[in-house]
C-alpha cells in the first residue's frame, strides 16, 4: 500500500511534451481527468525526441504478455530495433492466455527476466506488491521528482499512470498506454440506424428512456433486438458504486447496496420484455457480429472496440456503418451522471532487482525511447518498424507489409514503455472527431471511486473473496432473466457470511481505508 503523504513525495515530476501538436487538443475535466489528444492525420514530419542511440551495449531479457501470433525470434524488427536502441534485448513475448499461470513459475523459481510486464489486473495472482523490492528493482532513486526529467518522453506520462506501479511509497513500475479518461466502457449505439430514424444520442437521459428506446428498436420478427448485455456499463447510473463506498464512515461493498440490486432487477426487466437479443441470453459473447449485422442496435463494451479497425469491419458488413456512444446519464434522469474512473494504466512493466544502477540507468533511457509521443520518430519505429521493410506510406498512413504483419507486434516493445494513449484513425479521421467529441461531452461525469488508484496487495482468501464467483455467476443468470432478484440476495447475503465477504469488508476497512484513507 502507499500513503497519499509518501506517494506525493515520490512521483516523478509531470512535464507535457510539446514537440507533436495533436489536432484536437486535450479538455481537461478535473484533477486526472483529461481527454485523450485528437490526430486526423499521421503526423509527417515524424519528428526524433531522443538524440542519438539510448543504450551502451547491455545485453537483456524481456518478457511480454501477448495475446496473439508470437513473432519470428531474431527476426529482422528485433534486429532493426536493437541497432535503434543500442542494446540487445531478447524479446519473448508470452502467451497471454496463460500469463498468470506462467509468471508465479519464474517468481517462485526467482528467475525472472530483467525487464518484465507484469498487468495489474493479475496483481493478486502475481503477488506484484509481495515482489516489489525482493524481485523487482525500486526505481524511486532514478525516477522520483525531478530525477524523471533526464527521460523527457518518461516525465510527459501523467503523474497518475505512476501510482499503477508504486508500492510502499515506493516507484517500481513504468507504465504503458495511460489515460485521463480510463472508465470500464459505455453503451454503444448503432449511430448510422437511430440517426436514420431520427434518434440522437443525447436524447437518452434516463434509464426509462433507454427502456422505451429498446420497445421502439425491437423487431423481433425482422431479427432486430434493441439490446445485447449492457449491464457492466449501466449498473453505475443507478448509483451503485464500481466496488466500494463509505457510508458515514463505514466501508460498503457493492453487493451490500440497493441501487447494485435495482440495477440487476432494471437489466432482468429487459430480458424478461424480450429487448435482448437471445444469443446474448444464452451466453453467446460475439456480440459485435450481431452489432455490425444490425442484429442488435445498442451494446455495452470498453472503449477500446471505438477505433479504425472497429470501422473498417462495420463497414464491411454495411457500408453506411457508424459506431456511437450514448451520453453518460443517472437512471432517475434528475441527478448528476457520474461514472467512476480506473487507475490511468493496468499495463505496468517492472525492472529485475538484480540489475546493476548502470543497467537500470541505461533501461531507463530505453523506455524513453519506446515512450516517444504518437507521430514521432521513435512511435513509428516502435510500432511499424522499419520504412520499406516492414511498412510503407499509404495515403499518409503507415500500412505494415507482409513482413511487418509477422513481425512487428503491438504488444511486444509497447509493453514494455509506450506513450500515453492518443485518438487517431488516419484514414477515417471521422471516427476520431466522433471518439473525441464524445469524450468533451462527457469528461465531466468521471469521478474517482474510493480506493482509485490504490495499490492493494491483499491475502490470499481476501482476493478470492473479492473475485466472489458464486455472486458472479448468479448475477449473470438473473440479468438474463433466468433467476430473481430474491436469489441475487441470497447468494450476496451467502457471499457476506460464509463466502469470505465480512472478513474482506472488515480486511479492506482495517488495513486500507483506516491507514490510507480513500485515495480519493
Amino acid at each position: 500500500m502507499n500513503s497519499d503523504a509518501g506517494l506525493k513525495a515520490v512521483l516523478p515530476a509531470y512535464v507535457p511534451n510539446t514537440s507533436i501538436k495533436p489536432d484536437i487538443p486535450s479538455v481537461a475535466g478535473g484533477a486526472d481527468v483529461l481527454t485523450e489528444p485528437g490526430f486526423l492525420s499521421y503526423p509527417a514530419n515524424r519528428i526524433a525526441t531522443v538524440s542519438g542511440v539510448p543504450g551502451k551495449g547491455g545485453k537483456y531479457s524481456a518478457v511480454t504478455p501477448l495475446w496473439g501470433t508470437v513473432p519470428p525470434a531474431d527476426n529482422s524488427f528485433y534486429q532493426a530495433m536493437n541497432k535503434a536502441l543500442g542494446v540487445e534485448l531478447e524479446m519473448k513475448p508470452a502467451d497471454g492466455n496463460n500469463y498468470n499461470t506462467i509468471i508465479p513459475t519464474m517468481t517462485a523459481a526467482k528467475k525472472l527476466p530483467d525487464w518484465i510486464n507484469l498487468p495489474a489486473w493479475w496483481n493478486p495472482s502475481f503477488n506484484t506488491g509481495g515482489l516489489a523490492g525482493n524481485q523487482l528493482a525500486d526505481l524511486t532513486p532514478y525516477i522520483s521528482g525531478d530525477n524523471i526529467k533526464k527521460y523527457p518522453n518518461l516525465a510527459a506520462l501523467p503523474t497518475a499512470a505512476w501510482r499503477a506501479g508504486a508500492w510502499g511509497d515506493k516507484l517500481y513500475g513504468i507504465p504503458s498506454f495511460s489515460t485521463g479518461f480510463k472508465i470500464a466502457g459505455c453503451i454503444f449505439y448503432r449511430r448510422d440506424v437511430l440517426d436514420a430514424k431520427g434518434i440522437t444520442a443525447d436524447q437518452i437521459k434516463s434509464a426509462d428512456d433507454l427502456v422505451n428506446l429498446g420497445k421502439e428498436l425491437t423487431d423481433a420478427k425482422a431479427g432486430v433486438w434493441a439490446f445485447d448485455d449492457i449491464y457492466r456499463y449501466v449498473y453505475t447510473a443507478f448509483g451503485a458504486p464500481l466496488k466500494w463506498k463509505v457510508d458515514n464512515g463505514k466501508l460498503v461493498h457493492l453487493f451490500e447496496t440497493q441501487e447494485f440490486l435495482d440495477a440487476a432487477d432494471w437489466h432482468r426487466k429487459l430480458a424478461v420484455a424480450g429487448y435482448i437479443h437471445p444469443d446474448a441470453l444464452a451466453g453467446d459473447n460475439s456480440g459485435n457480429t450481431r452489432f455490425y449485422a444490425g442484429k442488435t442496435l445498442i451494446e455495452g463494451g470498453g472503449t477500446g472496440a471505438w477505433n479504425l479497425a472497429d470501422h473498417q469491419s462495420g463497414q464491411a458488413a454495411n457500408p453506411n456503418y457508424r459506431r456511437g456512444a450514448l451520453n453518460f446519464f443517472a437512471a432517475d434522469g434528475k441527478s448528476a451522471p457520474r461514472v467512476d474512473m480506473g487507475s490511468a494504466t493496468d499495463i505496468i512493466s517492472y525492472l529485475n532487482v538484480n540489475l546493476k544502477p548502470g543497467q537500470i540507468e541505461e533501461l531507463l533511457a530505453v523506455a524513453n525511447y519506446l515512450a516517444a509521443p504518437y507521430g514521432s520518430a521513435e512511435y513509428t519505429m516502435v510500432n511499424y518498424g522499419v520504412e520499406g521493410t516492414h511498412f510503407t506510406m499509404d495515403a499518409g498512413v503507415p500500412t505494415h507489409t507482409e513482413a511487418g504483419k509477422k513481425e512487428v507486434q503491438a504488444q511486444t516493445y509497447p509493453f514494455l514503455a509506450a506513450p500515453s494513449a492518443a485518438i487517431s484513425s488516419p484514414s477515417a479521421p471521422n471516427v476520431a472527431k466522433d471518439i473525441t467529441a464524445w469524450q468533451a461531452a462527457n469528461v465531466k461525469a468521471l469521478s474517482k471511486p474510493v480506493f482509485w488508484g490504490m495499490n492493494v496487495s491483499m491475502p490470499q482468501a481476501q482476493a478470492t473473496a473479492e473475485a466472489a464467483q458464486p455472486v458472479e455467476d448468479t448475477l449473470k443468470d438473473v440479468i438474463h432473466g433466468k433467476k430473481s432478484i430474491q436469489d441475487l440476495k441470497d447468494a450476496a447475503a451467502t457471499w457476506k457470511s460464509s463466502g469470505g465477504g465480512d472478513r474482506l469488508i472488515q480486511w479492506m476497512n482495517d488495513n486500507v481505508l483506516q491507514k490510507f484513507g480513500t485515495g480519493q
